[in-house]
């Protein structure tokens, strides 16, 4: 970790355990070595830097491309690393990114939602992160967020009550039998796949 990512991943623990009572439920369960991808569902702007507080190391983010253009922000993000999308369409420049990153050995956040829940309430899945599963065959941490959305919705101001806790889900692992039925649904399948398994985690 760089200077600016070690110390955004102890403040945010810090300031969420102090403010929202935040705990990681089955920790142990995210994949710490090799390519992998955390995959969750996304509730606020607080959700990756808590999901990045699953994992030992560091892990890449995405984020809307019109963030690099606020002063401060814009220089400090790279440094936390956030990876620039344009949410207006498809995004290559992004894709290429995370394939860099997981080809590398790296870990990334990925929301299979592709967009902050605009009523709490988990959304259907996109087909990117089943392109992503696709193209580099990495590993999939399911994890799902909850108190999140109460903290700070979507149209609403941050609000420093409640509790935010996120559950780690078994891994998920693909072979070549998940990809013989190809097809134009199969991005949209693979990552249903993840959806499902989100969606089954619960608050113990």
């Amino acid at each position: 970790m760089n200077f600016f990512y070690w110390l955004g991943y102890h403040l945010s623990r810090l300031l969420a355990q102090l403010f929202f009572g935040f705990r990681i439920i089955h920790r142990e369960r995210v994949i710490q070595t090799g390519p992998v991808i955390l995959a969750m569902n996304h509730q606020s702007f607080l959700d990756p830097p808590l999901a990045g507080n699953t994992c030992d190391r560091p892990i890449y983010f995405l984020a809307k491309k019109s963030l690099m253009d606020v002063p401060i922000l814009g220089w400090l993000l790279p440094k936390l690393n956030v990876i620039p999308v344009n949410l207006e369409g498809s995004d290559r420049s992004a894709l290429k990114a995370l394939l860099r990153i997981l080809s590398a050995g790296e870990c990334a956040l990925v929301f299979p939602e592709g967009s902050r829940t605009p009523d709490g309430n988990l959304q259907p899945a996109l087909p990117g992160l089943g392109l992503l599963i696709a193209k580099t065959r990495a590993p999939v941490v399911p994890m799902r967020i909850f108190g999140g959305y109460d903290a700070w919705p979507i149209h609403g101001k941050l609000r420093l009550s409640g509790k935010i806790t996120i559950v780690v889900g078994e891994p998920l692992y693909f072979s070549d039998v998940d990809f013989t039925n190809g097809g134009k649904d199969l991005y949209m399948r693979l990552s249903q796949r993840v959806m499902d398994a989100i969606a089954a985690l619960q608050l113990a």
